[in-house]
């Protein structure tokens, strides 16, 4: 199959420019399926539907399938009921329509024709409304409890499936008079029609802005050129709602009016549809909050999270807020001053639309870190191979491309993940890597298929899709990354190696149920190795020239700035956090009347830079609708992260330690959610939990 990068390579220009790259073709995939069925698993792509029609019919059949499936498990002689033909049917019958939602989800954010998506759209609102009808299917739950009352002899992680399918069932509202759950489940259909429309006022959101050559002084070419771009006036067009191009601008654009342009029109994409739409968002949470007997949303969504409770995820943020505030200070100061110089107004104000370009600047200036310039070190080819060499040699894999029966847009890619020592299958994934028109327009990892046994005993393997946007190539060389589009990658396809190396029997026990806070961890993990020159060595070279490598003093250069930097950026996601938090555990009367842009820009004012006037950024926080209540995970696991970096970066061959590596592959990617993530943690570092590799990291030294 061709890749993107290879479809641009057949310019003569880039030809002449840059050294051949020796491509093997895809390998078949069928090779790989009888591989899987010698060991008793099965490896299957998913099918995805092709028309708008077959969309609808897949979801309906999904849900008959299901429904015939618990009218047999409800059917049974209760005398004759096992914790197999109940908890275990109950995990098998959910997991097939998890895996139909999984696909649907993806032609929803990924497929190019728009009448496919918006057909994908309506089947996840049914599919999201059949999932919680069942949740009150009381013929269910009365089923499982009479077997749980017997009390059976289960292993430990059968009693986990039991306890933890119990307790959902309580916290959906079994328990409540039968005139309230209905109420319940009804508020939660239409909190899901909701969540649904946030995101697609989200996808939908446009703000293009056109500006000449003057106006862009100091953006780099290399964007300027980018496809799209260049218009046949003359001008140039700046997409607010694609990330590279706001970064893009935010660091470079000299001119202040460009840059506070760029950032009004992001900070204001969706406001008019998804203000109100958020608004409605938070009360309905926190009346079903109340309704289930939880003092807020917070309180309900962090009962089966790390934190365990609101108050304990509040503590946390609050206190990394405090412990930041004298390093955050002198982090603007520093940005102003340098704005101060630059300007030559003494009392300079730092604005939003500031931070970027003087963080940019203050790179280059003072720690000699010039990000455009370091692009040419990241071709998206070499970064995609040499971090997927990486990861084979640390956990013992490899990855082939293979020929892919089906792809959704041209240059997607299909690769199949093999146990190196006994070639093995571990699963699948999809790469689609580049921006279009009507595609999810952020970076993020999803699900296709979960781990999970058929009835007939085998075990079939999961499959992943990655959906990013970096940069793509232009007419006369390659996609060239930035070192944060590098860490990105790195992160993303960590969730991927998360799935898909995944071992539990049963599928609410894989990487999709781990505790929202702890989801994070392993791949922000994988974002420590893109700072070591050791890992970078082995594929960051110049694509013009692939013996000129990023030197040493470069790299350390780099780390000195992050510390130097840390501080802002840190806070920044702590403003997010604590905004979502603020905004979910607000009592029922206080949400129904809240002012969900004022609440949020007070705690932005408050935590990091007060927001330009006349803005929503919330309207495009897209983490509230799916994340709500969970944001603060990010930082909660990446405490976490690099903690268990630490333990390679002492192993005696560093990030490429491979008995270190396998020892993550087993206790956290392979556990999944077998057991209590606290326990696999303590059990990979050989320790108890610390912060301390988490504060040298941000540049707090002790």
């Amino acid at each position: 199959m061709t890749t993107p990068f290879r479809l641009l390579l057949s310019s003569l220009l880039l030809a002449a420019i840059t050294p051949p790259v020796a491509f093997a073709a895809p390998a078949p995939l069928a090779d790989f399926q009888a591989r899987a069925a010698k060991a008793g698993h099965i490896l299957s792509l998913p099918d995805y539907p092709l028309t708008a029609d077959a969309i609808k019919a897949r979801t309906e059949a999904a849900i008959r399938e299901a429904d015939a499936a618990f009218a047999k498990l409800v059917a049974q002689d209760p005398a004759r009921a096992t914790f197999a033909s109940t908890f275990a049917a109950a995990d098998t019958i959910t997991s097939a329509v998890a895996t139909c939602a999984n696909q649907i989800s993806t032609i929803a954010e990924s497929n190019p024709d728009a009448a496919l998506r918006d057909a994908a759209r309506a089947a996840e609102v049914s599919l999201e409304n059949w999932g919680i009808a069942l949740e009150y299917r009381e013929d269910i739950y009365l089923a499982l409890k009479a077997v749980a009352d017997t009390k059976p002899a289960l292993d430990a992680q059968q009693q986990r499936l039991m306890d933890h399918t119990l307790r959902d069932y309580r916290r959906a509202g079994l328990a409540l008079p039968p005139v309230e759950r209905t109420r319940v489940e009804q508020l939660r259909k239409r909190l899901g029609e909701l969540e649904q429309q946030f995101s697609l006022n989200i996808n939908q959101a446009r703000a293009p802005l056109d500006f000449s050559a003057e106006e862009l002084a100091g953006v780099p070419q290399t964007f300027l050129d980018s496809p799209g771009v260049r218009q046949a006036d003359g001008r140039y067009r700046v997409q607010p709602q694609i990330t590279f191009h706001t970064v893009a601008i935010a660091e470079n654009a000299a001119n202040p009016e460009t840059r506070r342009a760029v950032h009004l029109a992001r900070s204001r994409l969706a406001r008019e549809k998804n203000i109100p739409v958020l608004a409605k968002l938070v009360a309905l949470r926190a009346e079903i909050a109340q309704r289930l007997g939880y003092a807020n949303w917070a309180d309900f969504r962090t009962e089966t999270r790390m934190s365990g409770n609101a108050a304990t995820a509040l503590k946390f943020e609050e206190e990394l807020t405090a412990g930041l505030q004298p390093k955050f200070d002198a982090e603007k100061e520093t940005l102003r001053e340098l704005k101060a110089a630059h300007t030559g107004l003494a009392e300079a104000k730092l604005d939003p639309w500031d931070v970027s370009f003087y963080t940019n600047r203050l790179l280059k200036e003072r720690y000699a870190v010039d990000t455009e310039s370091l692009k040419v070190f990241f071709p998206y080819e070499a970064t995609l191979q040499g971090m997927l060499a990486i990861y084979e040699r640390i956990f013992g894999l490899k990855f082939t491309e293979v020929g892919a029966p089906y792809v959704w847009a041209p240059g997607v890619q299909l690769y199949v993940v093999a146990d190196a020592t006994t070639g093995e299958p571990q699963g699948a994934f999809y790469l689609d890597m580049f921006p279009r028109e009507g595609k999810y327009n952020h970076f993020a990892h999803f699900r296709q298929k979960t781990a999970r046994y058929l009835s007939d005993g085998r075990y079939e393997l999961p499959v992943s899709v990655l959906l990013c946007n970096f940069p793509p190539p232009s007419a006369d060389r390659p996609s060239l990354l930035s070192h944060g589009n590098v860490t990105t990658l790195f992160h993303e396809f960590g969730h991927v190696l998360h799935n898909l190396l995944g071992r539990a029997r049963y599928q609410s026990q894989t990487y999709s149920g781990v505790p929202r806070d702890f989801v994070e961890a392993p791949s922000q993990m994988l974002e420590n190795w893109v700072w070591d020159k050791a890992v970078l060595d082995t594929f960051a070279a110049d694509y013009r020239d692939p013996a000129n490598k990023i030197p040493a003093e470069t790299i350390a250069a780099m780390v000195r700035a992050r510390e130097a930097t840390e501080g802002f950026a840190t806070r920044r996601q702590l403003s997010l956090g604590l905004i979502d938090l603020g905004l979910h555990t607000l009592s029922v009367d206080d949400a129904w009347t809240a002012d969900v842009v004022a609440l949020s820009d007070a705690v932005a004012a408050r935590v990091y830079l007060e927001p330009a006037a006349d803005t929503a950024f919330v309207a495009n926080f897209g983490h509230l609708a799916g994340y709500d209540a969970g944001y603060y995970g990010y930082l909660w696991s990446k405490v976490m992260a690099i903690d268990m970096a630490s333990i390679f970066r002492a192993a005696p061959g560093g990030f490429f330690d491979e008995t270190v590596g396998h020892r993550l592959r087993d206790e956290i990617y392979a556990a999944g959610n077998t057991r209590e993530v606290a326990e696999s943690v303590e059990k990979f570092l050989g320790r108890a939990r610390s912060q301390a590799a988490y504060l040298d990291y941000v540049g707090i030294k002790r």
